[in-house]
């Protein structure tokens, strides 16, 4: 089979070495790609953040299977397009894809069903930011609402950080646009932990875990990054917390998206933070991870194959990972 990827960094290099040894792969494109990955796919220019000039690649290339690596593409709605074509793609539609695109669903809808998170505020004004500051008088987390490329989270050790925080976003001086909302949450402390699920609409099955490397100074200070590296190892994580978080965050994801009519189908990157009082969720990506996608794609042993078509199939409950 011919297999397209869309993407250009380290997460879509190793998905495409992935699909290299799979004996079900003749030909393998991405889009753009980069110098490593010309290596050993080719790669086709593409503007990842116009919608039409994806589509226009995919029809020029006709791939029997398409497979998303980052989030703009989601964001954009490739999935929701390819799928009206009738055509095999691997990722979640734009209205599962808000999971990750937008920090205040994701927030409200863990509320909603019960998902350990940590305590938090949505404000659409630097009043309201204010005004809600007064609740976390210790260190907080300032969040920007939309995509921000892992750079959209302020760790702040008191409320004049976080009102200077909450300004930049308003303001658009932190990330380059103004934001309409953010999300204050208390800060939480513990070893944090990236942890994947593969889902398919109505069922999901566990992944390995993985740790990035996010702090951008030695000693794990200074501003978080989108992640310097990645490493995973089975001791990141028993087989029984697994199993819990699998109980208590993947499958109510994945039966709660359903019930609001938006199926969640790829991988759920639920961020962990394994506090004192248990696993709380800090943030949900709805993709593969950058960089940890390079650490799993190495573990690996099934058929990359395998894995996008049971997600696409409704299949995942029958897959054997290996």
């Amino acid at each position: 089979m011919k297999v397209l990827v869309i993407g250009g960094g380290g997460r879509e290099d190793a998905i495409v070495w992935a699909l290299g040894k799979s004996p079900q792969v003749s030909e393998i494109v991405c889009a753009p790609g980069n110098g490593g990955i010309a290596q050993r796919a080719r790669c086709v220019a593409v503007d990842s953040n116009s919608l039409s000039d994806l589509l226009r690649v995919v029809e020029g290339e006709k791939p029997d299977l398409t497979v998303v690596g980052p989030e703009v593409p989601l964001s954009l709605g490739i999935v929701d397009e390819l799928k009206k074509r009738g055509l095999r793609v691997f990722g979640p539609t734009k209205g599962a894809a808000m999971l990750e695109t937008s920090k205040a669903f994701a927030k409200d809808f863990m509320q909603r069903h019960g998902i350990p998170t940590a305590r938090y505020t949505v404000c659409h004004s630097l009043d309201e930011a204010r005004g809600a500051l007064r609740n976390f008088p210790g260190a907080v987390v300032v969040k920007a609402d939309g995509l921000a490329a892992g750079k959209g989270v302020v760790l702040c050790a008191n409320p004049a950080e976080a009102m200077a925080a909450a300004e930049g976003i308003f303001s658009g001086e932190l990330l380059g646009a103004v934001g309409a909302q953010l999300v204050l949450e208390e800060l939480l402390e513990g070893p944090e932990i990236s942890f994947f699920a593969l889902c398919d609409g109505t069922s999901a099955i566990a992944m390995q875990c993985a740790q990035d490397h996010k702090r951008i100074g030695e000693g794990d200070t200074g501003p978080n990054t989108g992640g310097m590296g990645a490493y995973s190892t089975d001791e990141l994580m028993s087989e029984g917390m697994r199993a819990w978080v699998m109980q208590h965050v993947a499958l109510p994801v994945v039966r709660g998206m359903r019930e609001e009519g938006v199926p969640f189908a790829g991988v759920l990157f639920i961020g962990l933070m394994m506090t004192a009082d248990g696993p709380k969720v800090l943030e949900f990506n709805t993709r593969f991870g950058d960089p940890e996608t390079q650490t799993l794609m190495m573990r690996l042993e099934s058929d990359v194959v395998e894995l996008f078509d049971a997600s696409i199939d409704g299949r995942v409950r029958d897959l054997k990972l290996r």
